[in-house]
């Protein structure tokens, strides 16, 4: 099956671009909900950013199917919630919750 997603490439601004590449589940890009936790792991490879993104709703038996995440360029992300782009700069291990809006540092919550 095809995803439709929200934005379409006209509509990128340059926000991240040469940033990499990173994971997001499609309750982001397909159903277009907030970025509300975002963690940045260890690169799987050159291309890989590290960056992870879920909106923060999401069940054990979504994250568990690979057909709910997309693999998209950082800028296209960055183009569907630009909350992001201050964060994306952080080192491998940080993770941010976003709580009423405001991303927080939620790094040590991410280690345990």
């Amino acid at each position: 099956m095809q995803k439709h997603y929200k934005l379409n490439h006209k509509e990128l601004a340059d926000l991240a671009s040469g940033r990499g590449l990173c994971v997001t589940t499609d309750k982001i890009v397909v159903d277009g909900a907030p970025v509300g936790y975002m963690v940045r792991e260890e690169p799987e490879d050159d291309q890989d950013s590290g960056w992870r993104f879920f909106a923060g709703d999401e069940d054990d038996k979504y994250i568990d199917n690979p057909k709910n995440f997309s693999l998209l360029d950082l800028n296209v992300l960055a183009n569907y919630d630009q909350s992001i782009v201050p964060f994306i700069d952080a080192p491998v291990g940080a993770a941010f919750d976003k709580v009423e809006g405001e991303f927080y540092d939620a790094s040590d919550e991410a280690g345990e």
